[in-house]
């Protein structure tokens, strides 16, 4: 029974990691807020998010790498470049950390949704991938960082207000189940 019982969880973790990354994808590709070669809005976030929140580092990464890649496969919007695709995956990571089981408990809520954001989107969406943009396209790096910043400033408020939400919910959807255990 243990062994069905594994076989299940893992399927379902397979599902919910598949699902996850092609929600991931419709909302990075299909329905952009803002989107140009330098600048790009939207709430691709999301289910990086809840992917790290219910599988911790490794659901975050795989989810936000795999979606970089089968994204840019589908939807290519300019040229592939794998540096995104590594940022991607440290994304996945860092939200992972602080979003993820092992974390529960040890920073409040919205520390623990902040700490991310403000890693992610200064030091890998501004820095790092504001590196790989001027690194591609050979433009002088503080060329490219200037509009970035708004982009970056947004972001930050953006992600701040939704994550702590998505916490919120998914840790009353736990409470409840475990109860019910």
């Amino acid at each position: 029974m243990s062994k069905n019982k594994n076989n299940m969880s893992s399927l379902v973790m397979l599902a919910t990691l598949a699902m996850l990354t092609a929600l991931e994808i419709v909302l990075s590709r299909l329905v952009p807020v803002v989107s140009s070669q330098q600048i790009k809005v939207s709430f691709a976030f999301v289910p990086v998010a809840i992917a790290a929140y219910l599988y911790g580092v490794k659901g975050g990464a795989l989810v936000s790498g795999v979606s970089d890649v089968l994204g840019a496969l589908m939807f290519p919007v300019g040229d592939f470049f794998p540096g995104f695709t590594v940022t991607a995956i440290l994304v996945g990571a860092v939200f992972g950390l602080f979003l993820g089981k092992k974390s529960d408990g040890k920073l409040n809520p919205f520390f623990r949704s902040l700490i991310p954001v403000i890693i992610t989107q200064l030091f890998l969406s501004l820095g790092l991938n504001t590196f790989w943009i001027s690194y591609m396209y050979h433009s002088p790096y503080l060329g490219v960082l200037a509009p970035r910043i708004v982009q970056t400033l947004v972001m930050i408020g953006v992600e701040a207000v939704i994550i702590p939400l998505f916490i919120q919910a998914f840790s009353k959807i736990r409470a409840i189940k475990t109860l019910r255990n």
